[in-house]
């Protein structure tokens, strides 16, 4: 999601989210935390983690809960 202007990256995220079976998981790269997508992820019931190993990389890894 690097790169993508808003709101494309949450968008593209949450659309590849409805792909993902029970206990899949998705992990994006983003240039910043997407403060906007974490309450979706939260309303839709998936777990996500994030991580910033270096400044302007954010690792978010999003699980959807098994079935």
């Amino acid at each position: 999601m690097r790169g993508l202007e808003p709101p494309l990256p949450m968008v593209s995220v949450l659309e590849r989210l409805e792909t993902l079976a029970p206990g899949q998981t998705l992990v994006v790269i983003h240039d910043r935390r997407p403060m906007f997508l974490y309450p979706q992820l939260d309303e839709r019931g998936f777990s996500h983690e994030t991580h910033e190993p270096r400044p302007g990389v954010v690792r978010i890894v999003i699980r959807r809960p098994a079935a």
